[in-house]
């Protein structure tokens, strides 16, 4: 009888750094992630994120987070994906760090965003789980560059930037609860990448994977 991974290898997919592993979770740790996410993962005086899927009752957020998780697997194509990985700190999910591309093959780019249960803040935990997802993308997918944006308050996800050698690629005017804010948008290229990389990232799992990452076979 096959395994659920030999028909979606990504679910054998792993990253690892240091402290950190990086994979898709399995149903109990999802739910774990949700629960995770229902205690809080920012002031509710400020909302970070373009869509303000936060500002829900916690058990709305709870499943949201479930449906998220399902969504993105369910409606996978090789041509625009998101690969949303949970983020394990001593086996405890602590995050979600996502990678997502649109005709990689061509565009050699991706994009990435993060989400950290406010507990686990503060710790370099951001900083390291991006690291894994840019390895990843130079080093795996033969990405030439990743972008990333923060509203101009977060600062944090914009400190985590600049360590990894991220430059400004210009402002993007939202509409966030009602209000106009300014995302930042950022860039990284390969040269910036090689002088920033600091964390040692480990993948295993990838070669199956890449038909459905969009990268083609050589």
């Amino acid at each position: 009888m096959g395994r659920l991974v030999d028909h979606f290898p990504l679910l054998g997919l792993r990253l690892n750094t240091p402290r950190l592993e990086l994979r898709l979770p399995s149903p109990d740790e999802l739910a774990a992630l949700a629960e995770l996410a229902a205690e809080g993962i920012h002031d509710p005086g400020t909302m970070p994120f373009a869509v303000p899927w936060t500002d829900q009752p916690s058990a709305d957020v709870a499943r949201s987070v479930v449906q998220h998780h399902w969504f993105q697997l369910g409606t996978w194509d090789p041509r625009d994906w998101t690969l949303n990985l949970t983020v394990f700190h001593d086996g405890v999910p602590v995050g979600v760090q996502s990678v997502n591309a649109r005709d990689l093959a061509i565009t050699r780019e991706v994009g990435t965003g993060s989400w950290l249960g406010r507990r686990h803040q503060g710790r370099g935990i951001g900083t390291e789980m991006r690291a894994a997802v840019l390895h990843l993308a130079f080093t795996g997918l033969g990405a030439e560059d990743a972008t990333s944006a923060a509203f101009e308050e977060n600062l944090a996800s914009q400190a985590v930037s600049r360590k990894l050698g991220y430059r400004s690629d210009g402002l993007h005017r939202r509409v966030v609860r009602g209000g106009r804010v300014t995302d930042s948008r950022l860039r990284l290229g390969r040269a910036d990448w090689e002088r920033h990389r600091a964390t040692p990232v480990t993948v295993h799992g990838l070669a199956p994977c890449l038909p459905l990452l969009g990268v083609p076979e050589n």
